[in-house]
């Protein structure tokens, strides 16, 4: 029988409705009797005990936080009677040890990659277009009309045919009701691609490049720089205006400060250099087909696991999220550093709260009071503009039960596993260490997996309980739901069902290798992910201290 209430650590003085409770119902958990004093929805919490004004909350074994008036015990947390809180952090000496999971079910195992000539791996093989600059977004749109659909990248032939039939219908005088969608020939078209080996030809539209500050140009520079150097991409186009701030020389110059070695073959297209418009679309067509006969001479082969490098996010987080998806994320994470792999976790406004148990963790002094500075600066930063890391849960976080920022964020930090942390970067940073590294981003689903791509995620595991299409370019985003009812409402952008785990079916550890056993068919080529499989490519820059 499965359990319908959760205390998730011992020091815990809320519990977790798992099912629906109802005012007046009594429930018996761990030799106590809680008797509701309203209804509480299943991911939402109760009280244990009667609190007065100013009691500390907590949930995950911290503060998360504070009764803003006295509550009853088996009262619902609400935003009406917690407020957030969370403890202060500091660099403090730590002799940390980790108890790594047992991996031997995972020893010699392999993927088929793309081996890139530097020794990374990738698990896609994708030609990559970067407009320097917003004026060449509609060229890129132009290209990608182009060449999605005659090489057998688009993926909306279905409603193409959908609307032609409602169009017919209406010519006819007919029951537009009547006319169904048709099935989704456009993903079963995938096979008859010419290019076997490229997995897609992908497009970083992007608002940025002029006007604004030049901090903005330089910032998004480099990012651009570490997706043409990203191992998923054989090949880059690039498409500039000519009088932009960010030049083309910018961008070259910080791509050879990333990668001296640097070597995929790359074309630079400049408009006001060229004959015409047409002329340079029609260059950049050809030149880019040339370059994809090449790209498809590569093929996958054998790589050992410790040649992944898992990116962990979550959005559209729920109740439940901390609770299944993230620690099951978690688990994953640890057997792949165990496995000598790489994990990045980001959203530096998702670790409101849980900061202290992160530097604790921290190898080195110099790395752990980076992770302060950059804390500390953001958090700064987003006050000036009128907002703070406690305003980060969305409306919907708060209906499904994340009500303080420290809540959502002792949640979603689980996604990190156990591991100690070996490095921290800055956002556009590359990861260089095995093990698990934080990274500096916005909390924001789609800045977040941008900036995630950029340090060198070759997969992306997205944990949602509400559910979110997002997706990366060059990055494949895999969408880990926390309960069974999402995972059947949105089958069509879910890949991994983590319900079993609040149904009592599964463990945790079960869930996590459950997990990494579809990373390794997914960075084989082996299943696609959906975000993949509907090309949703979401590609944002963040612009630093405007986003949570």
């Amino acid at each position: 029988m499965s359990q319908i209430v959760l205390k998730v650590h011992p020091k815990d003085n809320v519990i977790v409705a798992l099912k629906d409770l109802s005012k007046g119902q009594t429930i018996q958990y761990e030799g106590s009797s809680y008797a509701m004093q309203e209804d509480i929805p299943a991911k939402h919490k109760f009280f244990m005990q009667d609190m007065k004004k100013g009691d500390e909350i907590t949930m995950y074994g911290v503060l998360v936080g504070k009764a803003q008036m006295d509550i009853a015990q088996g009262a619902r947390m609400s935003t009406e009677n917690t407020k957030h809180a969370a403890e202060p952090y500091t660099y403090r000496k730590v002799d940390y040890t980790w108890q790594a999971p047992d991996v031997s079910k995972f020893k010699g195992r392999t993927f088929n990659g793309y081996h890139r000539p530097d020794g990374r791996v990738g698990t896609a093989n994708y030609w990559l277009f970067v407009p320097t600059v917003f004026c060449e977004n509609r060229n890129m749109d132009v290209i990608r009309e182009a060449m999605h659909n005659e090489l057998g990248y688009a993926v909306t032939d279905k409603y193409k045919s959908y609307t032609h039939q409602l169009l017919e219908a209406l010519n006819k005088g007919e029951d537009l009701t009547n006319v169904s969608l048709a099935p989704a020939a456009g993903i079963a078209k995938n096979a008859n691609r010419p290019f076997k080996n490229v997995d897609g030809i992908k497009f970083l539209n992007h608002q940025g490049g002029c006007g604004g500050i030049r901090q903005d140009a330089a910032v998004l520079s480099k990012l651009l720089a570490a997706y043409a150097d990203h191992p998923n991409v054989a090949g880059v186009t690039v498409l500039s205006l000519g009088c932009q701030n960010l030049q083309t020389q910018d961008f070259l110059n910080d791509l050879k400060a990333l990668n001296p070695d640097f070597n995929k073959p790359m074309f630079i297209f400049e408009q006001q250099q060229s004959q015409s418009e047409e002329q340079l679309i029609a260059d950049a067509i050809r030149k880019t087909f040339e370059g994809l006969v090449e790209a498809n001479k590569m093929e996958r082969k054998p790589a050992p696991l410790d040649k992944m490098c898992l990116g962990v996010k979550c959005g559209g987080s729920d109740g439940f999220s901390g609770i299944s998806a993230n620690p099951a994320v978690g688990y994953a994470s640890d057997l792949l550093v165990a496995l000598g792999g790489q994990v990045l976790l980001a959203e530096f406004p998702e670790l409101c709260g849980a900061e202290q148990n992160l530097i604790d963790r921290t190898i080195e002094e110099a790395s752990a009071k980076k992770f302060i500075k950059l804390m500390s600066a953001y958090s700064d930063s987003a006050e000036k503009a009128g907002s703070g890391f406690h305003m980060n849960p969305s409306p919907g976080n708060i209906k499904d039960g994340l009500i303080t920022d420290a809540i959502k964020s002792n949640g979603a930090a689980l996604k990190g596993g156990t591991s100690p942390v070996v490095d921290v970067l800055d956002y556009t940073e590359v990861v260089k260490k095995p093990g698990l590294s934080l990274v500096c981003t916005p909390g924001n689903d789609v800045e977040a997996t941008t900036g995630k791509a950029a340090s060198g995620a070759t997969l992306i595991l997205f944990t949602t309980g509400l559910g979110t299409p997002t997706g990366n370019p060059v990055c494949p985003t895999i969408k880990v739901s926390t309960n069974s009812n999402l995972t059947k409402r949105m089958n069509d952008i879910i890949d991994i069902d983590c319900g079993p785990v609040i149904d009592g079916e599964k463990t945790i550890p079960q869930m996590g290798e459950d997990i990494l056993e579809y990373c390794i068919k997914a960075a084989s080529g082996e299943v696609i992910p959906k975000a993949v499989l509907l090309n949703q490519d979401d590609f944002i820059p963040w612009k630093r201290g405007v986003s949570l």
